[in-house]
């Protein structure tokens, strides 16, 4: 059994096998508690997407490594989805894939008057955990550590520079 914050790294081990024998890639695994219940969170990607047919085979495929393994003491409940247009970039190759997009992200803190920044992700560094923002011409750079979220967000709007 795992204990502690090695369920994820375990569970996460014992099931990415199975999502890339499928086809698919493991974008992440969460271990949560809301409310009472806990929740195995397996998120899922593809080049071509993800669809419920992918969520329920891989649900299908892992249930039953995990039945065997047993890796989690507590009951909980498993949930397949897809990332999602505005996925978290948790993982450095998650940083890596998106250099270039636009992204949006929150602080914990106010960070200079500033809650919440959106630009294009200019690079990452890895060892310090550092991002790189353009947002309308200014460079950011953020520790991900600051932040309580990152993700990839669909549209990025630069300022309006009154021209058309």
């Amino acid at each position: 059994m795992a204990k502690g914050g090695n369920t994820v790294r375990v569970v996460t081990g014992l099931i990415e096998p199975v999502v890339e024998e499928l086809g698919l890639i493991l974008w992440d695994v969460r271990y949560e508690k809301e409310g009472a219940s806990w929740y195995l969170r397996v998120i899922i990607d593809s080049e071509d997407g993800v669809d419920l047919n992918d969520c329920e085979r891989v649900s299908r495929g892992i249930d039953p490594v995990l039945d065997e393994a047993d890796p989690i003491p507590t009951s909980y409940y498993l949930e397949v989805s897809s990332p999602g247009i505005e996925r978290d970039l948790t993982k450095d190759w998650h940083f890596e894939q998106y250099l270039g997009q636009p992204v949006r992200l929150r602080f914990i803190r106010e960070q200079d008057g500033v809650r919440e920044l959106e630009g294009i992700l200019l690079s990452y560094d890895g060892e310090k955990k550092e991002v790189r923002l353009d947002c309308n011409g200014e460079e950011y750079t953020v520790n991900r550590g600051d932040t309580s979220y990152i993700r990839a967000c669909d549209v990025y709007e630069e300022g309006d520079d009154g021209e058309e």
